[in-house]
């Protein structure tokens, strides 16, 4: 019997998304397919964010590295990684490890079942990958468009008088200014390349203790 792990994911770190619909539709095919589920791993976190910022897919990754496990069950393929080339270093840790992946959206694996490599995959990563960058450009272009109209006919926008943001809020709004920080960009030319405050940039550095 074949030993896997179940890697589940959704963005949102309150109670607006839950992983259990993931892991029931996983476990239904593991049964099928007579597959031991050895451990399940769910995270709660923005798809935006890179993998090495992943603690659970990073557990998920090195818990099968040291437990010979055969196979990794996902639901789609935007799981594993927020681009092209994040879901690509995913794939390629897991083929130089002959761990196996499935993507149950898909219907698509990493090796096939005679143990050959899948040659149709690397294709298939990047169209759909590209697609999915492709979208959130999209998205992030209509929330921008949506905003400035918004102002534009009166509207407020900024946090209610009384209201504290949490670290993860901080991290998720102002992650390119966090990303020069920890590359070591001095305050001054961060908030310029950011196009934020001096302000705001040395007090999330003091914050974030970087």
């Amino acid at each position: 019997m074949k030993k896997v792990v179940i890697y589940a994911r959704v963005s949102s770190v309150g109670d607006r998304q839950s992983t259990e619909r993931q892991v029931r539709d996983l476990k239904e095919y593991a049964d099928r397919n007579n597959f031991d589920v050895i451990y399940t791993f769910t995270e709660h976190i923005s798809g935006a964010k890179r993998n090495d910022e992943r603690p659970v897919l990073t557990d998920c990754l090195s818990y099968c590295a040291n437990n010979t496990v055969d196979c990794i069950l996902v639901s789609e393929l935007s799981r594993l990684g927020r681009n092209v080339d994040e879901v690509l270093a995913s794939v390629r840790w897991c083929k130089e490890r002959n761990l196996n992946i499935f993507i149950q959206k898909e219907n698509l694996s990493l090796f096939q079942s005679d143990g050959s490599k899948n040659p149709f995959l690397n294709i298939f990563i990047s169209v759909l990958g590209t697609c999915a960058e492709m979208e959130r450009e999209n998205i992030q272009h209509r929330l921008q468009s949506g905003r400035k109209n918004y102002i534009a006919k009166g509207g407020k926008v900024g946090r209610k008088e009384g209201s504290v943001k949490t670290l993860e809020q901080k991290e998720d709004e102002y992650r390119t200014v966090l990303r020069e920080l920890r590359r070591g960009t001095s305050v001054r030319r961060t908030a310029k390349l950011c196009d934020v405050s001096v302000s705001t940039v040395a007090r999330l550095k003091k914050e974030f203790g970087l």
